[in-house]
């Protein structure tokens, strides 16, 4: 428990001191699962801001016609199009049942033929549900995937009760420091995660005064507060992110522009 939290000072003490330049900070924001026709609701928003995203794409062999003219248009806008598995299976448990061979037959080659398919050849990957390991990572970095995407949050709860809140921008983990790295944290914007607009905006500027890119992600859109079983982000909130990004002149980064920037 020390070593952790002193692990975090560290993070924070690290990302004190102030770069020359800000001239590469910018802000990564994904997006996973199969909310395609809510996506692609989106359109006006990115344009009006000017933004580029990744869309993690899963479970690919259920794609509708109408669906695949969405995504090949939201790929034709500058979005980036990633993948997030063929049945969205948890890496970890397939590994260790299943096998190398097995994972990468059952989660990988299969999803990313239906892909090809269509003209999208996806050099991005998001673990489903955040579950994996060094073998898991090994595998598909070998399998052409430029980066990785794993889930951080700000938040955790034991049985519904919240342990700890940590404010964003002491998460040192979700900014890429353009160093090439491959493996990366995402920060989650769902409803429910506690991150309040105060924080984001302290997060963004810290990226502005660290000359590095903060990375978000969500899942469904959403216009009021979820039911039913929904998980997904606020609009409204989506937007108070793009506006600060756009007010403080951040870039906005798919994902495999991460490791090739400088």
């Amino acid at each position: 428990m020390w070593a952790f939290f002193a692990f975090i000072l560290s993070s924070i003490i690290s990302c004190q001191k102030k770069p020359a330049s800000s001239e590469n900070a910018g802000i990564a924001i994904s997006f996973d699962d199969h909310f395609i026709n809510d996506w692609y609701a989106l359109r006006p928003l990115f344009q009006k801001y000017n933004t580029k995203v990744t869309f993690f794409l899963t479970c690919p062999d259920k794609f509708t016609p109408q669906e695949i003219i969405k995504i090949k248009q939201l790929q034709k806008d500058g979005h980036e199009i990633g993948f997030h598995g063929t049945i969205h299976g948890n890496a970890t448990e397939m590994l260790k049942s299943q096998g190398p061979q097995k994972y990468i037959e059952t989660e990988l080659e299969p999803g990313l033929r239906h892909l090809e398919q269509i003209g999208i050849k996806p050099t991005s990957y998001a673990h489903p549900g955040g579950n994996h390991t060094d073998q898991a990572d090994s595998i598909l970095l070998a399998n052409g995937f430029k980066i990785l995407r794993d889930v951080a949050q700000a938040e955790r709860k034991i049985f519904g009760i919240p342990v700890y809140h940590f404010a964003p921008r002491v998460m040192s983990w979700i900014y890429y420091q353009f160093d090439n790295e491959k493996i990366v944290d995402a920060l989650m914007i769902d409803e429910g995660t506690n991150i309040s607009e105060k924080e984001i905006k302290e997060a963004i500027k810290k990226a502005k005064d660290t000359n590095t890119t903060l990375m978000l992600f969500g899942h469904q859109p959403l216009y009021e507060k979820p039911k039913n079983g929904q998980y997904g982000f606020s609009v409204a909130f989506l937007e108070t992110i793009l506006k600060e990004a756009k007010a403080q002149n951040l870039k906005f980064y798919t994902m495999s522009e991460l490791p090739s920037s400088k």
